[in-house]
This record gives C-alpha cells, sequence and structure tokens, in this order.
C-alpha cells in the first residue's frame, strides 16, 4: 500500500470538519437560561398543587377533631 503524506492543511480540514456542526449542536447560555425558567415555572407550579392539597387535607382533619371534640364534650 502506497503511504500518503499528509499535510498540515490536510489535517487542519480534516479537525474543521469534525468540528463543523459543533456550534448547532451545544446550547447556548440564553437557551439554557430559557429552560432554567421553564423548569423553575414547572417546579413552582407542582409545590403549589401540594401544598394546596395539604392545606385541605390539614383543614378537613380540623374539622374532623372539632367534631370529635365536641361530641366528647357533650358526654
Amino acid at each position: 500500500m502506497k503511504k500518503k503524506n499528509m499535510t498540515i492543511e490536510d489535517l487542519a480540514g480534516m479537525v474543521q470538519r469534525g468540528f463543523g456542526d459543533i456550534n448547532e449542536k451545544i446550547a447556548t447560555k440564553q437557551e439554557l437560561k430559557s429552560l432554567e425558567l421553564k423548569i423553575d415555572k414547572r417546579f413552582d407550579r407542582i409545590e403549589k398543587l401540594i401544598l394546596a392539597d395539604h392545606r385541605e387535607r390539614i383543614e378537613k382533619l380540623e374539622v374532623e377533631i372539632k367534631e370529635i371534640k365536641d361530641l366528647l364534650a357533650f358526654k
């Protein structure tokens, strides 16, 4: 097999082709910040739903405890 001499220019061209699409594949800071904001909003919504559910459950328990106290007070 005949050996091909590679020049620095050939090597540079190979490297350039290898990294040609890298800018399209790497997310920009703005894209990451936008994604972070979306995630934060989703977590906030989830947290609010959980807290609302807990608040309702606690209020229901408080009513039930009051009813039990009232029943026991009559005996």
